[in-house]
């Protein structure tokens, strides 16, 4: 689950990480009351205006913006909120800015002295460990880093069981050139930070950039948290703070309906019980001369209801062409999910599109023949060669 700048921010600052400090707001009224909340505390004007969506490259589509005073910082809130933000991490369509983040300006007029840095927190997966990856190339795209000069990216392996320990903080603070009071205070930073990381069951925390300011002080000036999903229940406040419109709706329905779903952008649906089976499944659609337009993995338990909504979600997709139900009856029975089939196929009523069935495993002969006796135009297949033949019969491939 991702989390906006300004929550993961909030986050950060209970574990003593030091930020950039700001307030969010959903309306012009709200950001210029923000502004005077943040020069009550700081006594200076001049704020930065950021858009709040779940994508990266934000300034580059205009969705951060700096207000030297009051007039612009209007102007600005005004032109953000309500636009459709394009970034290279979101679609050509872009997404809607619901809300902006009001933040202090932390880069001091005049100052020459001020260094950005790139850090993040992730899982090494290859080896099990927690993982810093740093660099004193910040503020720019870490792909283009790693890129063009890979020898600035650093990495330091932490033991889950031991934490990231003293003489790794440090080794991180001399790797990034800092020296004195900046050094000290970027060791603080960053076991704070993992502290952070691991507090809350993160599986990501990028900070780009980290700034070392002119008087040597270490700030988080953006953030980006991703949380495990899987973790959720032990964190029924992080979990408060999903925001669904961040997220594919048909993502959020088909969640909400116990789906395992992810959409893709090909032209044959697939509705399948297992993981391994919907890979094996996308993989004959592609050969067969198809394009897989989703993952959708119904589970255990494919009745009626539950086969209905999949079909409800898959039908949503304007570029599908065809549907491949494969199913392989070890738990579920087949002739459960053939009924399911059937009694979802006469209640949406006459199909879009072709519906291919494939059910092998538990009572497979009976599923076979209710499908084929219900009088329906359902495809009918054995095998899995034969279940590809039928998907490039009717996309015409």
């Amino acid at each position: 689950m991702n989390l906006h700048e300004y929550q993961s921010k909030e986050i950060l600052s209970k574990y003593g990480v030091a930020i950039q400090r700001g307030f969010v707001a959903n309306n012009v009224d709200e950001a210029v009351a923000a502004a005077g909340k943040l020069k009550e505390m700081t006594g200076n004007e001049g704020w930065v205006v950021k858009a709040q969506v779940h994508a990266g490259g934000r300034g580059k589509g205009g969705g951060v913006k700096f207000s030297p005073n009051i007039d612009k910082l209007k102007e600005n809130a005004g032109n953000i909120l309500g636009m459709m933000l394009v970034t290279p991490q979101t679609s050509a369509e872009g997404k809607l800015v619901n809300s902006v983040l009001v933040a202090e300006d932390v880069y001091y007029p005049g100052e020459t002295e001020t260094k950005e840095f790139y850090v993040s927190i992730l899982l090494d997966r290859a080896q099990g460990k927690n993982t810093v990856v740093y660099s004193t190339e910040g503020g720019m795209d870490i792909e283009h880093v790693a890129e063009v000069t890979p020898h600035l990216i650093h990495k330091e392996i932490i033991d889950p069981a031991l934490g990231l320990q003293g003489f790794q903080a440090r080794k991180i603070a001399f790797n990034l050139g800092l020296e004195g009071n900046a050094f000290k205070e970027f060791t603080k930073f960053i076991t704070s930070l993992y502290n952070a990381y691991v507090g809350i069951d993160a599986s990501l925390f990028e900070i780009n950039p980290v700034l070392k300011t002119s008087d040597n002080k270490i700030i988080a000036v953006d953030a980006k948290v991703t949380l495990d999903d899987n973790s959720l229940f032990r964190h029924k406040d992080l979990a408060e703070l999903r925001d669904k419109r961040e997220e594919d709706p048909m993502d959020v329905e088909a969640g909400e309906a116990g789906l395992n779903f992810v959409k893709l952008d090909g032209n044959v649906a697939c509705m399948v019980n297992g993981a391994g089976l919907a890979m094996a499944t996308m993989d004959m659609i592609k050969l067969s001369g198809g394009n897989p337009a989703n993952f959708l993995d119904v589970g255990g338990t494919a009745d009626a209801q539950r086969v209905k909504t999949a079909f409800d979600i898959i039908l949503e997709d304007k570029n599908v062409e065809a549907i491949l139900i494969n199913i392989f009856g070890g738990i579920v029975r087949c002739d459960r999910v053939a009924q399911g089939v059937v009694d979802a196929y006469k209640e949406i009523g006459q199909f879009p599109v072709p519906l291919i069935v494939r059910l092998q495993g538990t009572n497979a002969e009976e599923a076979k023949k209710l499908i084929d006796e219900a009088g329906l135009p359902i495809h009918s297949a054995i095998t899995l060669e034969e279940a590809a033949a039928k998907v490039k019969e009717v996309i015409g491939a």
